[in-house]
């Protein structure tokens, strides 16, 4: 729907208006929608919103990558005013277009997100993602600048130049994914700048983020993070965030449908059991998505915050379908090692996952952990693992720091079978 920059909580009749627009939108116009949707009685008269939507099939990340490179855009080329790319790590890269109408409304959601996280036109907002192509490094820049803070577009990477740029312009705020701003929390506390330092807010997007780790960059770092959600497909990061609360976060339902489904039935789930986010966009004109599945698992939480906010929370997210892994009929997510192991006080954030299968063919598992080395301590965190995991692990313990750490996403689950 265009032209839409307020902070309105849509009523059932507005909501179900929204629906009716966007699918009637991507039917008209995109080529991928109309050929998705022939399968559906379609018809724009009849299609009543909310209680239909059920009837509409999913759409992928296949379905994105199939109709390569803008056979998913809704509007005239003419109308695209730019596009970004995933990076293609897994396959061939999933396009992005955008509208005029469409840039708006992503620096509006993010501007929500910085004054969620407290960010004002005080502020100094150094921003350490990717620009280019990725949609994280424009979209952190847009919403700062809406908000009118001032903007350090210092990109990823290069610790020292981030810590030089941290001190000399007094940053106050970092944006960045949660490996980087670990590993330059490291730097800072290696150093001993801390003292210099005049930062207050970190912001983390891109992957997801344990608490054992959070606490650790914020005590190195002195400020409090917030976790913020998006991806590339839906506009880019900022489609929510944690307020001060840190009790879940807060997605835009002006701009969203969420629905949560079993990932392996599909069945819808009620509001307050996990499971697949499944979004459907609003207002989107050039790249509209009918039940995108995000393989991200979360849940909608249904009680009101306490922030006092009228937008709806998600529980900020446990894990991917495609990070799990089955061992021994088991599955496992890394979220499930990572909450584990946060509640061993002598063991550190940092952990690795590996899969492996011997001679005989059974599956096998072993996780790395980073702590001080002490007597008892190999067989106090295998005993914690088995009991969450419910399969027996073989664990190693390693020195702090000894683990990779990384400029952009942290890998932790490593399969090694065939």
């Amino acid at each position: 729907m265009p032209g839409h920059t307020a902070e309105t909580i849509p009523t059932s009749e507005e909501l179900d208006r929204a629906l009716r627009w966007t699918v009637g939108h991507a039917h008209e116009g995109s080529p991928f929608y109309r050929r998705h949707l022939d399968d559906f009685p379609y018809d724009v008269a009849t299609f009543s919103g909310r209680a239909d939507l059920a009837s509409l099939p999913f759409t992928t990340k296949a379905d994105l990558r199939s109709a390569y490179p803008l056979g998913w855009t809704a509007v005239p080329e003419s109308e695209v005013r730019r596009i970004h790319a995933s990076s293609g790590t897994t396959g061939k890269r999933t396009v992005a277009s955008y509208t005029e109408g469409d840039i708006a409304d992503w620096a509006e959601q993010f501007a929500r997100c910085y004054r969620y996280a407290g960010v004002t036109e005080t502020d100094r907002v150094q921003i350490m993602v990717g620009y280019g192509l990725w949609t994280a490094g424009v979209g952190f820049q847009a919403g700062c600048e809406q908000v009118g803070a001032m903007a350090i577009p210092a990109g990823p990477g290069n610790t020292d130049l981030q810590i030089e740029l941290m001190i000399d312009l007094e940053a106050t705020v970092l944006c960045g994914t949660s490996s980087f701003l670990l590993l330059l929390a490291e730097k800072v506390g290696e150093t001993g700048v801390s003292d210099r330092l005049a930062l207050r807010t970190g912001i983390l997007g891109s992957e997801r983020s344990g608490t054992a780790m959070r606490r650790r960059i914020e005590d190195l770092l002195g400020l409090e993070t917030f976790d913020i959600y998006g991806m590339t497909e839906l506009y880019g990061p900022g489609t929510g965030i944690e307020c001060s609360r840190h009790d879940g976060m807060h997605y835009w339902s002006d701009y969203y449908l969420i629905e949560v489904v079993d990932p392996e039935t599909l069945a819808p789930l009620p509001d307050g059991e996990s499971g697949e986010l499944v979004l459907t966009t609003l207002r989107k004109e050039a790249m509209p998505l009918i039940r995108y599945r995000t393989r991200d698992i979360s849940r909608i939480l249904p009680e009101p915050c306490p922030c006092g906010s009228p937008y709806p929370r998600i529980e900020r997210l446990t894990g991917r379908t495609d990070d799990m892994v089955k061992v021994r009929g088991v599955a496992i997510f890394p979220a499930m090692v990572d909450t584990t192991l946060e509640r061993i006080p002598a063991v550190g954030s940092e952990y690795q996952i590996h899969v492996d299968r011997d001679e005989s063919g059974r599956d096998n598992i072993l996780i790395r952990v980073e702590a001080e080395a002490r007597a008892g301590l190999t067989t106090t965190v295998q005993s914690a693992l088995r009991s969450a995991l419910g399969v027996r692990v073989d664990v190693e313990v390693v020195a702090p720091g000894s683990l990779p750490r990384s400029e952009r996403k942290t890998r932790r689950m490593f399969d090694h079978r065939d």
